[in-house]
């Protein structure tokens, strides 16, 4: 088979493998569709810190079922599936407790384990989720809604609010969409206008470029002096999160989904005058992805308006180079297995 493999940063092959045989409790799936996630570009571009060479990417993925065992979830051949790529270890204090996305030892694909950017995978059949109808597009897309939702739901957002996300990169955008499903009023700050307009496609109230106007100025217009009942940091930038803290309202939660690499200094007790609560967010639960694909399927959203471009696997290249160059013009990019 076929399977699009980083030998070195900046450098990539589509190279032949062997198929994969399936274990006991596995199912053999064929890859449909792989969404290309910031980590992946980050181990494209040597910026990954957990990955080790050469790395299969990929975590973002649809695929139909080849074989499965005899399972209590109705899946068979031939069902259109996605599935979750956090292997945890089971045992750790996490695990024990129910955190499982929170895995002190967490494998990630496409990571810290080789990923879905072959043309067959095999899967345990408890990390498989039924499609329910959605095309192999969408459910490539349900992973990373899966953590903006996720992050939506650390901490109480409630009808009414008013949100403000930070960065309008797809995962702020799904965060967005994720704020609106649970009825908040929602405004996005991001520093390119394109990028602003995507959200306002879905159904942003209010947006703020933050390089051209003053961001705490904007948000208390918006909040009338009050500032924002949750904001939602989506870029890991240390002025991003500085932001969040300076547009948030009193007795306000902070979201932090952004990946930061730079530490942030600032004066903490900030946090107290303001008694802020900051929700860090990791992975998602099996959980998030039954209630994303649920989302989808409703027809409430249209997350195909976020995929910017599909190339083929024989170019998985370009695609990457696209993306470690991007100027903020494309959201979410597929490859086509």
């Amino acid at each position: 088979m076929k399977t699009v493999l980083i030998e070195k940063p900046f450098e990539i092959a589509v190279t032949d493998t062997q198929m994969p045989v399936p274990k006991e409790g596995e199912a053999l799936l064929k890859v449909l569709y792989c969404g290309i996630c910031g980590a992946d570009v980050a181990s494209y571009t040597g910026n990954q810190p957990f990955t080790t060479y050469p790395r299969i990417p990929g975590h973002e993925f649809s695929a139909q079922i080849v074989s499965i065992p005899q399972n209590d979830r109705n899946l068979k051949p031939g069902d259109i599936v996605t599935a979750n790529p956090y292997f945890n270890c089971g045992s750790c204090y996490s695990c024990k407790r129910g955190y499982v996305n929170c895995c002190t030892d967490n494998r990630t694909m496409g990571v810290q384990r080789d990923g879905s950017f072959s043309e067959y995978i095999v899967m345990p059949v408890e990390r498989i989720y039924d499609g329910k109808g959605l095309s192999a597009k969408e459910l490539a897309l349900v992973e990373p809604f899966t953590i903006s939702y996720h992050a939506l739901h650390r901490a109480p957002v409630k009808r009414g609010d008013k949100v403000l996300v930070v960065g309008a990169g797809p995962i702020g955008l799904f965060a967005l969409i994720s704020a609106k499903a649970q009825g908040a009023e929602v405004y996005v700050a991001d520093v390119l206008d394109g990028r602003l307009e995507k959200a306002k496609h879905f159904g942003a109230a209010g947006t703020i470029n933050s390089a051209k106007t003053d961001i705490r100025e904007e948000a208390m217009k918006i909040t009338g002096g009050n500032g924002f009942d949750v904001c939602v940091e989506a870029c890991g930038l240390s002025v991003t999160f500085m932001a969040c803290i300076d547009c948030a309202a009193f007795a306000a939660n902070i979201i932090l989904i952004g990946n930061g690499k730079k530490e942030t200094t600032f004066l903490h007790s900030i946090l107290l005058k303001k008694e802020l609560n900051v929700f860090g967010s990791r992975n998602s639960y099996p959980k998030d992805f039954q209630a994303v694909i649920d989302l989808i399927a409703s027809g409430e959203v249209n997350v195909l308006d976020m995929v910017s471009d599909i190339y083929p696997m024989d170019r998985a290249d370009e695609a990457f180079k696209a993306l470690a160059s991007n100027d903020g013009s494309l959201a979410k990019v597929l490859i086509e297995m």
